[in-house]
């Protein structure tokens, strides 16, 4: 039984309509409902990229499709970078599980439906960090992430370098651990609808 931060719980959760898993039966009329602790299970940790992952998407979802469920496999996501630049493949990755979008890897479909391939992008000319775009309306919203609108608490650069050279003690390491979480928690909670922190520009189809 994992033992997580209690506010993994409380994070915004992210519910979709994906077609396929109503196609295949995987749920009741295919609404599948995520939590954070999903992405962090796909990611192997909890931090600040992760949860600006899950905040972006969650906001760019909320701009395109308003009180309509949004529709997992009919989107398309662009990034500005490259997927080996700085975090972007860690970011990628949990775009990747809200929306469907894969690279030429993804599921192929079932006699031309549901194919999920060729909808993540990268190096794209693109003026946000990620653009996300419906397949249908061809409506699309460029999300910036700002985490510095969050700043780490005090103390904790300085035990995680000493966690990092292996000189810190028990309580060092656990007290790196909690504080490290205390700013994902106040991204996710705190800040979730803060403007400054995710910005979204929405560009007409």
């Amino acid at each position: 039984m994992m033992n997580t931060p209690d506010f993994f719980t409380d994070a915004p959760k992210i519910t979709l309509h994906d077609p396929l898993a109503e196609f295949l039966g995987a749920t009741k009329n295919g609404v599948i409902e995520y939590c954070y602790l999903d992405a962090v299970k796909l990611a192997g940790h909890s931090c600040p990229t992760v949860a600006g992952a899950w905040l972006m998407t969650r906001k760019a979802l909320a701009s395109l499709y308003g009180d309509e469920l949004p529709v997992r496999g009919a989107i398309q996501v662009s990034f500005r970078d490259g997927q080996a630049d700085g975090v972007t493949g860690v970011i990628a990755n949990v775009v990747g599980l809200l929306t469907g979008a894969a690279q030429s890897g993804g599921f192929k479909g079932i006699g031309g439906k549901f194919d999920r391939r060729n909808l993540l992008h990268f190096n794209a000319a693109i003026a946000g960090e990620i653009r996300y775009t419906r397949l249908d309306t061809g409506t699309s919203v460029d999300t910036t992430y700002h985490p510095e609108c969050v700043a780490p608490c005090p103390g904790m650069k300085e035990l995680m370098q000493k966690a990092m050279m292996g000189v810190a003690n028990a309580d060092e390491r656990n007290r790196f651990g909690q504080l490290w979480q205390d700013r994902v928690k106040r991204i996710l909670i705190d800040h979730a609808d803060d403007a400054e922190m995710i910005s979204a520009i929405i560009n007409a189809g």
